[in-house]
C-alpha cells in the first residue's frame, strides 16, 4: 500500500473536484511550487493510486436511456475468465466485478431502450459459453456516484 502524505492527500481531493484543474493553481492554492504538484501526480501514477483521468458522459443525453446491472451466473467456475474477457468486448457493458452470492459476475449495461437490453442480453451475453444465466435489475435513477475517499496515512 502507498503512503500518502499531507500533501498528497491534498493534491489528490483537488484532482478529485476537479481533475481538469492546471498543476499550477493546486499548487498556487497550496501554496507549494508548481514542480511539487507535478512531481507528486507522477509519483502516484507510476504507483498506481491515480489510475487516470475520464470523461464523464450523461449516458441518457448520449441515447442511452436505460441502465441495469446484471447478475450472470456461471455453468461453471471453471468459464469464469473466458466470460469476463467476452464481456469486455460489448462495448455497451461498462463495468464488470467478480462476486460472491448467487452470482458469479455482476456487469453494469447501458441500453438505448429496454428492447435494446434484451438484445444485449440474448444475442450477446447469453451466446457467450459458459454463461448459465442471467438476472436484470433495471436502475431508474443513480444518486451518487464517487471515487473512494482520500484517507490519511496512517
Amino acid at each position: 500500500m502507498c503512503q500518502l502524505d499531507y500533501i498528497d492527500q491534498q493534491i489528490l481531493l483537488a484532482l478529485k473536484a476537479d481533475a481538469r484543474k492546471a498543476f499550477s493553481k493546486i499548487a498556487e492554492d497550496l501554496n507549494i511550487s508548481n514542480s511539487l504538484v507535478h512531481q507528486r501526480i507522477k509519483k502516484m501514477k507510476e504507483e498506481g493510486v491515480i489510475l487516470k483521468a475520464d470523461l464523464i458522459l450523461d449516458e441518457k443525453k448520449v441515447g442511452y436511456h436505460t441502465k441495469s446491472y446484471v447478475g450472470i451466473r456461471l455453468k461453471e467456475a471453471r468459464f469464469a475468465n473466458r466470460v469476463v474477457k467476452a464481456l469486455e468486448s460489448i462495448p455497451e457493458v461498462t463495468e464488470c466485478n467478480y462476486v460472491s452470492g448467487k452470482y458469479a459476475i455482476f456487469a453494469l449495461v447501458y441500453a438505448k431502450n429496454n428492447d435494446h437490453l434484451r438484445t444485449i442480453l440474448y444475442n450477446k451475453i447469453h451466446d457467450i459459453d459458459g454463461v448459465g444465466g442471467t438476472e436484470s435489475f433495471i436502475c431508474f435513477t443513480t444518486n451518487f456516484n464517487r471515487s473512494v475517499p482520500v484517507i490519511a496515512a496512517e
